[in-house]
């Protein structure tokens, strides 16, 4: 049995609106957008989901705007050049992002935040992200790296690749789509996630044998008055949100 990562969950007040900026800065399609439901960006014409490759954006309309509070999951995207990292913050500056500071200083990425401000960051050229497409990463703060990767190891069906006390990643066994990665942060949480992964049994999987083998690695359940629907939502054992979701 395995879960396998499918979409990074944004919370938004305009889902649609976030879900267009979202899918014009990674050169995605974008479906839905209807009043009170989502907005799914995705490569190619955004309708095939599950992705085949990488992970798609699920753009989640909420009625509370975002908090100051800097987010503990955010992305990281890829460039290609130097010139290709200036030219990418123009363009996403153009689409409606906005520089971010979360005290990064002297640095050689990019800090922006998306129009509701959801920060991302802009990466220098970096030869371990040249095949993982537009999203180099989905970068995780966290207390203990190390367990974080034991857990998410254990959860889904992505490789372990890198482990340290300051930081660890995983990534897709097929060597394709984004990196996973747990980085070692002071403070825990304080508001609900506004970013956070989903995951998706395989075909001929049981969900609920999944949800109780991730309960068994530590997990536990999670109400944000979600009611009676088909995904399980969960925390891991730091209390990052994710959600399981039901087959299609």
């Amino acid at each position: 049995m395995a879960l396998r990562p499918v979409q990074v969950n944004i919370k938004a007040v305009d889902h649609a609106a976030v879900g267009r900026f979202w899918a014009a800065a990674l050169g995605w399609g974008v479906v839905g957008g209807e009043a009170g439901g989502t907005s799914y960006a995705g490569p190619g014409d955004g309708l095939g989901w599950p992705p085949a490759v990488g992970v798609g954006i699920d753009v989640v309309g909420v009625p509370e705007a975002k908090s100051a509070v800097k987010n503990r999951a955010h992305l990281d995207l890829a460039s290609t050049s130097g010139q290709h990292q200036r030219e990418l913050v123009a363009r996403l500056r153009d689409l409606g992002a906005t520089p971010a500071d979360v005290g990064q200083g002297d640095v050689p990425w990019t800090v922006l935040a998306d129009p509701e401000g959801n920060e991302f960051c802009v990466l220098e050229p970096r030869e371990v992200y040249r095949d993982t497409g537009p999203i180099a990463a989905v970068v995780v703060d966290c207390a203990d790296p190390r367990a974080m990767a034991r857990f998410w190891g254990g959860a889904s069906d992505w490789a372990v690749h890198e482990v340290a006390d300051t930081h660890a990643s995983l990534r897709s066994a097929a060597g394709v789509g984004p990196y996973l990665e747990f980085l070692r942060k002071a403070g825990g949480k304080t508001v609900p996630d506004r970013v956070h992964l989903d995951l998706l049994p395989y075909p001929g999987d049981d969900k609920e044998a999944e949800v109780a083998r991730l309960k068994a690695l530590g997990a536990a359940d999670l109400d944000v008055g979600q009611g009676d629907v088909p995904w399980t939502c969960l925390v891991d054992p730091e209390g990052h949100e994710f959600c399981v979701l039901a087959l299609p």
